[in-house]
């Protein structure tokens, strides 16, 4: 027996549930899927109950083998809980909506090894053109995986003429390392290593939130690989000192890891509100568990890790001054970043910087207005004779 629920709902429960996201170690190959129609009104998905290996899988299986990765059944996705396999999960049928969503946007899913036993899962070009299209290489934020954070950004880009490059960080996504090093340099490194197996010489860079933090570190290692970037709500010139003066909302790595890491509903729900300027008036509990089961169940230890390192003897005056034109752009109303450290980065960075401030929106900027945030990433990767001016100002 099949439950169906509309689009519209679906939609919907991405959209504010799409920032709080974990991940699991199994490497799974996603077989095509027919774009879905989002203007038809009747379309349907229909979540079953009950989804038993099949031959239709035949190829998620003989991938697996040579991966050592378990497979799943249809609609689960790099989850090694089982327990959800034989319940209805629409968090996980969003997954796979979402990974249908870059294999119709012309991208493919690949896992990368590095030398140390890093495992990198990314979505590159199917075919690459590097004599005509400009390489991008999009970083997610803590709280989520690359598919839920970049979905909407995919076709405006590749049609401004960009190869895309959408990796997982470690510990998010179908990223994983051995390696006991939590620090951002970890993951930049990582990133860059993976760019090196695609024979991708030099790109521009976006990173939002944790991913700003990753980006940051990139354009220092590899500044004449790096063209332009753009940090999104990346709070990079906070001090361990903000902390205690009361510029968060939480007080020490603790508090933090419980809300990006939510094991209750309630704490699912104040990561929501805090996130968004407008968050969803009901935000049902079943909806709530079944992200959390779903999404929030591994590496909690590993990424309080990379909090603590994130945080720990952070000063502005270690913070090296990047060499290539930076795009900081900022929700007006973030409360996990204050707009203070946006204007702390406009100070640190000098004339190599421009601001930009969108109005009603938080945190979550991307998700919350991604055809004003998009339209900035174009404008300052595709016009750069309109970015001369280092004045901070508000869309």
């Amino acid at each position: 027996m099949a439950r169906r629920y509309s689009m519209e709902s679906i939609q919907t429960f991405i959209k504010f549930f799409s920032s709080s996201r974990t991940n699991s170690r199994t490497i799974i190959q996603t077989t095509s899927i027919p774009k879905p129609s989002l203007t038809n009104q009747a379309h349907i998905l229909y979540l079953h109950t009950s989804q038993p290996f099949s031959p239709l899988h035949q190829s998620n299986a003989s991938f697996c083998q040579t991966t050592r990765a378990k497979p799943t059944c249809a609609g689960i996705r790099r989850h090694s809980t089982s327990r959800m396999a034989c319940c209805v999960s629409i968090t996980a049928c969003c997954d796979r909506y979402y990974d249908a969503t870059f294999s119709a946007a012309g991208l493919r899913p690949s896992v990368v090894s590095l030398s140390d036993g890093t495992s990198i899962h990314l979505w590159s070009p199917q075919y690459p053109n590097p004599s005509s299209r400009r390489a991008l290489v999009l970083i997610h934020g803590f709280g989520a995986s690359a598919t839920w954070q970049w979905a909407p950004y995919l076709r405006p880009l590749i049609k401004a003429g960009f190869d895309l490059y959408v990796p997982d960080l470690i510990f998010f996504g179908g990223s994983f390392s051995p390696s006991p090093d939590r620090s951002d340099y970890h993951q930049a490194r990582s990133v860059v290593g993976v760019l090196d197996r695609l024979g991708v010489s030099r790109f521009g860079l976006v990173g939002v939130s944790y991913g700003g933090f990753v980006s940051y570190r990139i354009s220092e290692l590899c500044p004449e690989r790096v063209e332009r970037v753009v940090l999104i709500c990346a709070g990079v010139c906070l001090e361990d000192t903000d902390l205690t003066k009361g510029l968060f909302v939480v007080s020490n790595v603790a508090d933090a890891a419980e809300l990006l890491v939510p094991r209750r509903p309630e704490k699912l729900k104040e990561l929501v509100r805090l996130t968004f300027v407008r968050p969803p008036r009901v935000m049902p509990s079943c909806f709530m568990r079944d992200y959390i089961q779903v999404m929030c169940t591994e590496y909690a230890q590993e990424k309080t890790e990379l909090l603590q390192f994130l945080i720990q003897d952070r000063k502005l005056s270690n913070l090296p001054k990047l060499t290539q034109q930076t795009l900081i752009l900022w929700g007006e109303q973030d409360k996990v970043f204050p707009l203070e450290l946006a204007h702390r980065l406009k100070r640190h960075l000098e004339e190599n910087s421009q601001l930009v401030i969108i109005k009603e929106a938080g945190h979550a900027v991307n998700l919350e207005k991604p055809a004003e945030v998009v339209k900035n990433i174009i404008n300052f990767f595709v016009e750069p004779s309109s970015n001369n001016s280092t004045n901070d100002h508000k869309e």
